[in-house]
């Protein structure tokens, strides 16, 4: 998987400065992801699945905030990607909040992470993927 921006390699540094309590909501998946070990774990399994993310912005939103935009596929299906980390006091990511489009390609990624996390504590939160 590639991930370019500005077509230049593109890594998130907030994802190696999460506070031990950040949250991950989303609408790919039900209830809040607790801890810093389970947000890394989904959010590097969910760059797994991509095929690629090109950027179209990635950086700060307001004065705690940082934000990225991309498109990606998963499985050949176009996807869109939303995702806004606020950070704490202490300048670790402290909540993510990731809003995937279109509904179709949501529910297929929301598919392909229960098939991922399937009999691990995280497959709850995609449990109830139609």
């Amino acid at each position: 998987m590639t991930s370019t921006y500005m077509g230049k390699p593109y890594y998130p540094a907030w994802l190696d400065n999460l506070a031990d309590d950040v949250t991950g909501e989303g609408a790919a998946w039900d209830g809040v992801i607790e801890g810093a070990e389970a947000v890394h774990e989904v959010v590097v399994a969910a760059r797994e699945i991509y095929e690629f993310q090109d950027f179209h912005y990635a950086g700060p939103c307001g004065e705690n905030s940082f934000l990225e935009d991309y498109t990606s596929s998963v499985s050949g299906v176009p996807i869109h990607v939303i995702v806004l980390v606020t950070f704490d006091a202490a300048g670790k990511a402290q909540r993510l909040v990731v809003n995937h489009r279109p509904r179709s390609s949501v529910l297929l990624l929301s598919r392909v992470m229960l098939e991922r996390f399937a009999g691990t504590p995280l497959a709850k939160h995609w449990e109830n993927t139609p």
